[in-house]
């Protein structure tokens, strides 16, 4: 009900400014909030009890916001992909939409009710904004925020709930805090228990790579390159929030006066490159893999002339990222076992299998992962 008010007061001020003869200008998402009223009226019509609705909890988020959320949530939306992974591994049932279309690699692990599920947009960056008339249709109960703290997150979050009725939620998640973002998570959807054998997974995963670096010792961490771009030429910078996972495991040698945030990295050249020439090079799906081998200026470069050069693995989703989200557990399990394997001592195909099992609700078979792996090991 609160979110219907919400709706017939943007509509009802939307109408008297109109009927005033005042000259204002409409914004998009006003717009898309009242053309969106009816379809939600509908809606709110056919669903559960006023009475039911109004039974609501106090939800303090990562930035501090005191939210009140249903005491009951059955139904999410999302605002990004890097929060669409996370919630798909715990609540894929309560999913009304994703923010992004799925990789097409997803449909072979993917349960099709998944794969097709409507798109609503993404709120910080990509291709498609938050498209708020799907999202109202759509009737999530609550909207979740997983990642990086961006610095407008407090009015941003303020904003778009005002504006839709609905309440929006942030929750802070790195590579190291995930397991605390879980247990977030399953407070607020009231399902602690599936939260807490994520948060303990991820935890776990966290904790090897700690122990192999220590095994190690932090100055004999193998230096290493991730590339990407069509001519490798860009690199993810040491201390950016994209190489977390490289930065721990390796001696990242891309260090930069400004490392982007954006998952491009940053453009360097190759005087660069052959300046840090790295024990190893990793290049991100997509890049100049398949050709460095026969080019004669690549063939300068120590990590190529010895063959220890490497694509990341993908499907349905870049092991080290893009985006940042949890399946850098995977990225660990993997970079660990590459650089370190007289550390780890696991069967990677077990453990890549759990991973596929727990957060994509699937089973990977062996030739899935031999597939994975053709380029990466």
């Amino acid at each position: 009900m609160k979110k219907f008010l919400a709706l017939l007061l943007v509509l009802a001020m939307i109408l008297s400014l109109c009927a005033c003869g005042t000259n204002t200008t409409t914004t998009p998402t006003a717009t898309a909030a009242a053309e969106a009223t009816t379809a939600a009226a509908e809606t709110q019509s056919t669903s559960q009890p006023a009475a039911a609705q109004t039974d609501t909890v106090t939800f303090t988020d990562s930035a501090g916001r005191n939210v009140e959320v249903p005491a009951k949530i059955s139904k999410i939306a999302v605002t990004g992909p890097l929060a669409q992974i996370v919630l798909f591994s715990l609540a894929p049932d309560k999913l009304v939409g994703i923010a992004t279309p799925w990789d097409v690699t997803a449909a072979q692990y993917f349960d099709s009710k998944y794969y097709n599920l409507p798109v609503l947009g993404q709120l910080y960056g990509g291709k498609g904004e938050l498209n708020l008339e799907e999202l109202l249709a759509a009737d999530p109960d609550v909207v979740i925020d997983v990642g990086d703290a961006k610095d407008t997150i407090v009015e941003d979050m303020n904003s778009l709930q005002q504006q839709t009725g609905i309440p929006f939620v942030h929750i802070d998640a790195s590579i190291s805090t995930m397991g605390d973002a879980y247990r977030a998570l399953g407070k607020l959807l009231g399902m602690q228990d599936q939260a807490e054998a994520l948060a303990k997974y991820c935890e776990s995963v966290y904790s090897m790579a700690q122990d192999v670096v220590a095994k190690v010792g932090a100055d004999n961490k193998t230096s290493l390159l991730y590339c990407l771009g069509d001519d490798g030429l860009s690199v993810i910078a040491k201390g950016s929030y994209h190489s977390e996972v490289i930065d721990m495991l390796s001696d990242n040698l891309a260090a930069v006066d400004d490392p982007s945030s954006k998952g491009t990295g940053n453009q360097v050249d190759m005087e660069q490159l052959l300046k840090w020439n790295p024990q190893v090079i990793l290049f991100a799906p997509g890049s100049v893999y398949n050709t460095v081998g026969k080019d004669a200026t690549w063939q300068q470069l120590s990590a190529i002339k010895n063959g220890k050069y490497y694509e990341v693995p993908s499907a349905p989703y870049n092991w080290l990222g893009f985006p940042p989200s949890v399946q850098r557990c995977l990225g660990i399990l993997w970079l660990a076992d590459l650089l370190y394997p007289d550390q780890t001592g696991y069967d990677l195909y077990t453990e890549v299998a759990q991973f596929y099992s727990l957060f994509y609700h699937c089973t990977l078979t062996q030739a899935q992962f031999d597939a994975l792996m053709a380029n990466s090991k």
